[in-house]
């Protein structure tokens, strides 16, 4: 492998969970833990940095072995886990949160309700972040089956409208993707710049604050933990990781990614089917 970093120069490893450290099924390989556990133990620091939704990816954190700030939402929440989780945040305690105006995410649903696309929304309140949608359906199923995460019904406008959220972390539009660039017409002539929109996987388009992205989440937590760039790796393989690859020093994107990804990465590795990241911690790190 050429132009790759020195491995003894590298204090934090920063992973994209889909697609790039999981297996298809959204599956963690028994190698990938090994790897990882391995390079915690040689003193690492391991932050995620993923599009779910903490809960949706506090099993993954835990089998890592991951503390301190990590990056949910795309970016919209950090929030950060002791080695020791106090029972008063046992869903980690937020550090940042990044939040789209109701009134916008109000004008998404109403997109949704006119072109008649799934839409479901993480509504942010002092106590917790709910996933509600409008209708049940293949996609809120779909969903659940992949995040354990089942979204709550009811009017999401009449849910906006509650005095004690704030606004929502984000908006998402689940569908064919065939359908994301007409469903990106409305939002961009409506909306324009003042949010960001990124399909986060096949079938899933979001709709965040336009001060949203992985990049401005891990700059808040490279900041935090003392961390320069040219000590920190990022891997990850969707539209949504490029900002986070422009705040690291170095970047991985496995074989499976999007070509305009890989074309920004460092490097290219074997598959998430494949363990292509366990490959290379083993390799890189000698593990």
């Amino acid at each position: 492998m050429l132009n790759l970093p020195k491995p003894g120069n590298i204090k934090a490893l920063v992973f994209d969970l889909d697609g790039t450290i999981l297996a298809p099924g959204a599956v963690l390989s028994e190698r990938t833990i090994t790897a990882v556990n391995r390079c915690v133990k040689r003193g690492l620091k391991i932050i995620i940095a993923t599009g779910r939704a903490i809960e949706g990816a506090e099993p993954f954190r835990a089998y890592l072995g991951a503390e301190g700030p990590m990056i949910y939402y795309n970016g919209a929440v950090v929030a950060e886990f002791p080695a020791k989780i106090p029972a008063e945040f046992p869903e980690g305690r937020i550090l940042r949160a990044t939040l789209l105006d109701k009134e916008k995410a109000e004008l998404c649903v109403d997109i949704s309700r006119e072109m008649g696309i799934y839409c479901q929304i993480y509504l942010f309140t002092e106590k917790k972040i709910p996933l509600l949608a409008e209708r049940d359906g293949p996609e809120r199923e779909m969903y659940y089956k992949h995040t354990g995460i089942l979204a709550e019904l009811g009017d999401l406008k009449e849910a906006l409208g509650r005095t004690e959220a704030p606004g929502c972390v984000k908006v998402m539009f689940l569908a064919e993707p065939e359908l994301f660039a007409e469903l990106r017409r409305p939002l961009e002539k409506h909306l324009g710049n003042s949010v960001y929109i990124a399909q986060t996987m096949r079938t899933f388009l979001e709709v965040m604050d336009a001060k949203v992205s992985k990049g401005q989440g891990l700059s808040f937590v490279m900041e935090r933990l003392s961390l320069k760039r040219e000590e920190v790796i990022a891997f990850g393989d969707e539209e949504n990781d490029i900002p986070m690859f422009a705040g690291a020093g170095f970047s991985v994107a496995p074989s499976n990614a999007k070509d305009t990804v890989k074309a920004k990465a460092g490097v290219v590795v074997g598959s998430n089917a494949d363990d292509g990241v366990a490959v290379f911690l083993e390799e890189f790190f000698l593990l």
